[in-house]
């Protein structure tokens, strides 16, 4: 049965829809398909009404976008996403190193989900972004900001992303692709459905092997296998598992300015490793009670494990002169694990009524969540000759635990058909754990009450332009090493009052967005130093702007671009030895731009693509040159960069594809973020593949 989510509301503008169905939806052929839709969470939805419903600043990337990027990972879909940052490690992007509005990156202030599941570890116990997505069994992306947002939680002070997994097409499908640094990749997706079309199955398996970039050699296995079907007229199950093994050469050292300056590429940590795994599998069931009611009920269980084993630097020489002449770290034969697991069981059940409360249409919404997390941390050590030996002596051994409980509830108000209010409220009641299993000792344990109430509106100027704005609070919990075991005991956890206002809407070949918002934060914590100081650091302020625009050139060409001023994201007070009062938060650029020049004609379509980021702190200190400390977190100044990726694709017919990218087309010689060291944005790369369907 078709659910509408405003049944009673007229349709929007059609030159509205027309204009923004492209930017703004699922392909029409997945609304339109007699095969069941297998039920999943979205964040904003597939259809023009839900989309143009949210108070705040939505953006959704297409499967017909992610064509067109030829990503290597959900960093380079999330890079031309207007308003967030991206630190690359790497280029496969192991873990999630992202920023939304002047965010610090690598911060835990964004929440991001699968198909509604949260993905990042440990949202209560830390540690959140040790598992980033495959894009190979990715086919979009919901990206929400504003009050709207508080359906979900906890850490949407940036907003929510939600990655959508694919559901594999009636058949069999191969894709394959090589590319620079021994990159070789092969995909095969299987997909089938009853004679009826109301039950449907598919599979996705990856596996990529690569030396890459710097010698940063890696091997993946990705695979997702998804089913389900309708339950009489009004019921919809569906399942979904999923299993990723990722083993990556990859370190937090980075190289010394002399061998940077002279373009040196070689791994400044050849001895380590990081060892993801991930397992998850959830349970999704739709059931349309009534015309008028939906009742949405997801239940979900994951296990990862990510594995850290790092050789120790020599305590008496940590860095010498290679033969070369270059400064680089000298490790002992000393080798670590910084092993953590995660273990997580949620329920998220959320019930939409419409109704007619005032004569007027609504649309009320009512939520709760319970979840259980729990991490597992060891700190075992070896040497050489048993590099990765688990049961060596171990220096940490230690569980931190999670439990919450959410409730929610909105409603929104359909005034007139121009005008819309929301109101919402979200409580998020937690206790956090931590057992030393080396003593007797009992758990240490916190507990936090927070509310989060929000208010928004949506007004239609004109047909072709729709105004909206929200205010929201919103919160990230402190992680468990910041409440248990300091030397005192926070009484807050980190809040910001979120503040955003916009205009969008079309006009013929014409399609725009922008956003002015505001984050006050009355107790800002820097990633880095959360999980060890109290989060009650003080105030910090963020306000920008972020604006899109997309143009039908005609004659298949089209122009796409966004861009993000963020000219204010400072700290409210001195924080001793770590900021100043006025200075730029870290990794926070002032200026990010992303233009797209694409063309599309035929079985040819091809595209230019250009990417801005602006300079940003490896510190709150803003110091300009590059600390070059022997160990820690370095600091200073990371330049600009511009990269400009070329892609290409050609149907030689219904079954086979081929297409190629040329990545950095410009050879830019960048630092894409410091740690350890500085990390090196990947050279020029090039890529060619296939895809066949049988």
């Amino acid at each position: 049965m078709p659910y509408s989510p405003r049944p009673d509301r007229q349709a929007l503008p059609q030159a509205i829809a027309t204009a923004l169905l492209p930017v703004a939806m699922l392909p029409a052929a997945v609304l339109a398909s007699e095969v069941v839709r297998l039920p999943r969470m979205d964040v904003v939805g597939v259809s023009e009404q839900e989309i143009f419903a949210q108070p705040g600043a939505v953006y959704i990337v297409t499967p017909e976008d992610i064509e067109t990027l030829q990503p290597r990972s959900t960093e380079d879909v999330l890079r031309r996403v207007p308003g967030v940052y991206v630190k690359p490690e790497e280029e496969s992007a192991v873990v999630t190193n992202i920023s939304v509005r002047g965010l610090p990156a690598g911060d835990y202030k964004t929440l991001v989900l699968e198909d509604g599941v949260p993905i990042q570890p440990g949202l209560f116990v830390g540690n959140t972004r040790y598992y980033n997505p495959r894009i190979q069994h990715i086919e979009g992306v919901e990206v929400l900001k504003g009050a709207s947002s508080l359906r979900y939680g906890p850490n949407t002070i940036g907003g929510v992303i939600n990655f959508q997994s694919k559901m594999p097409e009636d058949g069999v499908s191969f894709t394959g692709k090589i590319g620079s640094w021994n990159t070789r990749e092969a995909t095969v997706e299987l997909g089938g459905s009853s004679s009826t079309g109301e039950s449907r199955f598919g599979l996705i398996a990856t596996r990529t092997e690569s030396d890459g970039f710097m010698d940063k050699g890696y091997t993946m296995s990705d695979v997702m296998v998804r089913a389900g079907t309708a339950i009489g007229d009004n019921q919809y199950v569906g399942v979904k598992f999923s299993y990723y093994d990722n083993e990556a050469n990859i370190s937090y050292r980075g190289l010394f300015p002399d061998a940077y300056k002279a373009g040196k590429t070689f791994n400044p940590a050849p001895d380590d490793w990081f060892l993801t795994g991930r397992t998850a599998f959830d349970i999704n069931h739709e059931w349309d009670i009534t015309p008028s009611m939906r009742l949405k009920t997801l239940l979900y269980w994951s296990e990862m494990y990510r594995d850290y084993w790092r050789y120790l630097l020599d305590s008496d020489n940590p860095t010498i002169i290679n033969a070369d002449g270059f400064r680089v770290w000298n490790y002992s034969d000393t080798v670590q694990g910084n092993n953590r697991s995660f273990e997580r069981v949620g329920l998220d059940s959320r019930l939409t009524i419409n109704h007619s409360l005032f004569d007027i249409d609504n649309e009320t919404e009512l939520g709760v969540r319970l979840m259980h997390e729990e991490m597992v941390e060891t700190r075992p050590r070896a040497n050489r000759a048993t590099p990765r030996n688990a049961e060596g002596a171990l220096l940490r051994n230690r569980v931190d635990s999670g439990e919450s409980l959410a409730l929610f509830a909105q409603n929104r108000f359909d005034v007139t058909q121009q005008l819309a209010l929301l109101a919402g409220l979200r409580a998020e009641i937690y206790e956090q754990s931590r057992k030393d299993r080396r003593t007797p000792d009992p758990a240490d344990t916190f507990s936090n009450t927070e509310f989060m109430p929000g208010v928004g509106v949506t007004y239609w100027l004109t047909p072709s332009a729709q105004v909206y704005g929200s205010v929201y609070r919103a919160f990230a919990p402190p992680l468990v090493g910041s409440v248990i075991g300091g030397d005192d005991t926070p009484t807050e956890a980190e809040k910001s009052w979120n503040i955003e206002i916009g205009v969008r809407g079309a006009n013929g070949p014409l399609r725009y967005e922008a956003t002015a918002f505001q984050m006050d934060f009355s107790n800002q914590v820097d990633p880095g130093v959360s999980g060890i100081r109290a989060p009650n650091e003080g105030s910090a302020l963020i306000q920008g702007f972020e604006g899109l625009l997309g143009y039908d050139l005609g004659n298949g060409f089209s122009l796409a671009g966004n861009v993000t001023w963020i000219p204010t994201a400072e700290y409210g007070e001195d924080r001793p030895g770590v900021a100043e009062k006025g200075n730029r938060l870290t990794y926070s650029p002032e200026w990010m731009a992303n233009l797209a020049l694409e063309y599309r004609s035929g079985p040819l379509q091809a595209a230019l693509l250009a990417n801005h980021t602006g300079k940003v702190y490896g510190d709150g200190m803003n110091n300009k040159a590059l600390t070059t400390e022997s160990s820690g977190v370095w600091g200073g100044e990371v330049p600009s960069y511009q990269t400009l990726d070329l892609t290409a694709e050609y149907a030689l017919n219904a079954q086979f594809n081929i297409f190629g990218a040329v990545k950095n087309l410009t050879d830019e010689h960048y630092i894409a973020g410091l740690r350890q060291g500085i990390y090196v944005g990947p050279e020029r790369a090039f890529e060619l593949g296939l895809r066949y369907s049988f």
